[in-house]
């Protein structure tokens, strides 16, 4: 008896290509002006406390984070950094994740 062949599809990839968002590699952290433009980060006071304060959990107190927040000098840059890359997660420039996102709807 002789066996029957199956068809079989055409091999394809296992992995799909995924195409890179735009601008993608044109970042390079490690450039002069990325660097430069991110300084604001060793100046920031958040960086010299526990960084749990800025990241509490669902429900949990912002108010220590925010104290921090007003007494620092890079407060803004935090900010701005955090709208612009979509920081989803903590406190940054002294306004918590639903804040951040009614400012960016202009509600706040």
């Amino acid at each position: 008896m002789k066996p029957i062949e199956a068809e079989l599809p055409p091999s394809r990839p296992h992995l799909s290509l995924v195409p890179e968002p735009d601008g993608y590699d044109e970042f390079d952290p490690f450039d002069a002006e990325t660097a430069t433009n991110e300084e604001w980060q060793d100046r920031a006071l958040c960086a010299q406390t526990d960084p749990e304060a800025f990241f509490p959990e669902k429900g949990g107190s912002t108010r220590e984070a925010k104290k921090i927040c007003q007494r620092c000098s890079v407060r803004s840059e935090c900010l701005e950094y955090a709208l612009a890359h979509d920081e989803r997660f903590g406190i940054w420039g002294g306004l918590s994740e639903r804040e951040r996102r009614r400012l960016k709807r202009g509600i706040i």
